[in-house]
C-alpha cells in the first residue's frame, strides 16, 4: 500500500496587528488586532457601537489626522497605532490635539506623558544647565522625583553627578519657598499696619463722616458691557489667583504670556482690579527679568571657564538642604 502524501497544511492566516481606535469626540479607546484595513474598519465599527446608517468609517491618525485608506501604508504602520474613526459628515478637527479629549491628556495616558515629561525636561538639561532658572516648580519637582539611575542614563552622566544635580534642584525650588514665605510676611505685615491705621483713624474722628456710594471698580470691561478676553490658560490663571507668589511658580515662558496679557482683561480675568492686576504684571517682570540676568551670568562664567563648551557638572553644590 502506497503511503499516504502528507496532508497540507492551510495557508497561515495574515499576521494581526495591535491597534488603538476611538470616536473623533470621545475620550474612550479601544484595542483591536485585526490583518488588514477592511478589518480594522469592521472591528472598529463594532467596538465603537457606530450606527450602520453611518458608514462607511474613515480611519485616520490620531497624531495628525492622515487619512489611512491604503493597505500598503497600513501594513507599514507601527504597532498601537492609535486611529480616530470618523463617521459619514464626520471632518477630521486638529484643534482635537489641544482639546481634553486627546488622549494625551486622557488619565489612561498619565503615566506616559509624566515619563515623556521628565525625559524632555532631562534633554533640556543637557542641552543647557541654566535652564534650571527658567523652569517652573512643577518641572523642578518632577526632575527631583525622578529615580537618580534613571535621570543618570539619560543624561549621560554618572550617578554621582546626577545627584549633585539633584541636589541643586532642591536648592532652587527650596529658595522659591522661602522667598514665597518671605514675601507673604511682608504682605501680612503691610496688611497689619494698614488695619492698625484704620482703627486710629476712625477713633480719632467725633463722629463718622456718612458713607459715600462705592466707586465702581474697574475690572476691565469695555463700555458695552462685554469682558475683555484674556490668552492665558486656565492652569495659568489659576496660579496667579491661589498662589501667594505666583510668579515664584511659573516658568520664564509662562511669565512672559501674563506680562503681554492686557491689563484690562487680566483683570478681568481674576476678577480683580486694574492696580493689583498691574501690581501682579510688574512683579512677575521682576522675576522674569532677575532670572535672565542669572542666566546671563552663567553664560558669561561658561564663556570664560577654561574653553569648556559645557559647565562643569561637579561645579554645582552638592549639599542638599534639609527642609
Amino acid at each position: 500500500r502506497l503511503p499516504c502524501p502528507p496532508r497540507r497544511r492551510p495557508a497561515m492566516a495574515a499576521r494581526l496587528k495591535r491597534c488603538v481606535v476611538r470616536r473623533r469626540d470621545g475620550p474612550e479607546q479601544h484595542g483591536v488586532a485585526a490583518s488588514c484595513l477592511r478589518e480594522l474598519r469592521d472591528k472598529a465599527c463594532g467596538v465603537l457601537a457606530i450606527d450602520k446608517a453611518r458608514e462607511p468609517i474613515t480611519l485616520v491618525l490620531a497624531e495628525d489626522g492622515t487619512i489611512v485608506d491604503d493597505e500598503d501604508y497600513f501594513l507599514c504602520l507601527p504597532a498601537n497605532t492609535k486611529f480616530v474613526a470618523l463617521a459619514k459628515d464626520e471632518k477630521w478637527s486638529g484643534k482635537s490635539l489641544d482639546s481634553g479629549t486627546s488622549w494625551l491628556s486622557e488619565a489612561v495616558d498619565e503615566v506616559d506623558s509624566a515619563g515623556e515629561k521628565w525625559k524632555q525636561l532631562a534633554r533640556q538639561l543637557k542641552g543647557d544647565l541654566s535652564s534650571i532658572i527658567l523652569m517652573s516648580e512643577e518641572d523642578l519637582q518632577v526632575l527631583i522625583d525622578v529615580p537618580c539611575s534613571d535621570l543618570a542614563e539619560e543624561l549621560a552622566q554618572s550617578d554621582t553627578k546626577t545627584r549633585v544635580l539633584q541636589d541643586t534642584l532642591q536648592q532652587v525650588l527650596d529658595r522659591r519657598e522661602e522667598e514665597r514665605q518671605s514675601k507673604q510676611l511682608l504682605e501680612l505685615y503691610l496688611e497689619a499696619l494698614k488695619t492698625e491705621d484704620s482703627v486710629l483713624s476712625k477713633v480719632a474722628e467725633p463722629q463718622a463722616a456718612p458713607k459715600k456710594e462705592m466707586d465702581v471698580v474697574d475690572t476691565g470691561t469695555s463700555s458695552t458691557g462685554t469682558p475683555a478676553k484674556t490668552a492665558l490658560s486656565d492652569q495659568i490663571l489659576a496660579a496667579l489667583r491661589e498662589k501667594p507668589a505666583p510668579e515664584l511658580c511659573l516658568d520664564s515662558q509662562d511669565l512672559e504670556l501674563v506680562l503681554k496679557e492686557d491689563r484690562a482683561a487680566l483683570a478681568w480675568a481674576l476678577g480683580w482690579d486694574k492696580q493689583k492686576a498691574g501690581a501682579l504684571q510688574a512683579a512677575c517682570d521682576q522675576e522674569l527679568s532677575k532670572r535672565l540676568q542669572q542666566v546671563q551670568t552663567l553664560h558669561s562664567l561658561r564663556s570664560t571657564s577654561k574653553g569648556k563648551k559645557t559647565l562643569p557638572w561637579g561645579d554645582w553644590p552638592s549639599s542638599k538642604r534639609k527642609k
